[in-house]
């Protein structure tokens, strides 16, 4: 995966679009096939209606599951580099509160000012990363679609 977030997200859109064409397929090939067995589905159908529903809740314990675990990477990032900006400020602040000097003391505050304007998450790495986790909590789901879609269209 690209570290672009701009391309991150081209593709995630590409995914998406493709995952709805895939979904839209298998949906109207179900459909069809619910409404043609009626009552009294042989068991063929029932396996496939079985599948479907088993399916579902796999795909979406799969994502839950992705979602979970990348949140849980950028929260424990956004905390060592949270941590790392507030030590910073700290250090600034101490080096100016034990200035030996007046001229020594307008060199610590610039600094300060510098450790305090520096931003905590890089907003850069923080849109790749919300791509990334996007793309995790669609993986399976555009799995189970496409594959569906190119076994249920082959028949």
């Amino acid at each position: 995966m690209s570290a672009d977030p701009f391309l991150q997200w081209t593709n995630l859109a590409l995914k998406t679009a493709e995952m709805m064409v895939a979904s839209a397929q298998v949906i109207g090939h179900r459909t069809t096939r619910i409404a043609g067995a009626g009552l009294s589905p042989n068991e063929h159908d029932q396996r496939e209606f079985t599948l479907m529903g088993q399916e579902k809740i796999e795909a979406a314990t799969e994502s839950a599951r992705a979602m979970t675990e990348r949140l849980i990477r950028i929260n424990g990032r956004m905390w060592t580099e949270a941590s790392t900006q507030m030590l910073a400020g700290v250090s600034a602040m101490w080096s100016l509160a034990t200035s030996p000097s007046l001229a020594a003391s307008f060199e610590r505050q610039g600094a300060l000012f510098d450790a305090m304007r520096a931003p905590a998450v890089d907003p850069a790495g923080f849109a790749g990363s919300a791509a990334r986790l996007a793309h995790s909590v669609l993986k399976p789901i555009h799995a189970r679609a496409t594959a569906n879609a190119r076994r249920l269209g082959s028949r």
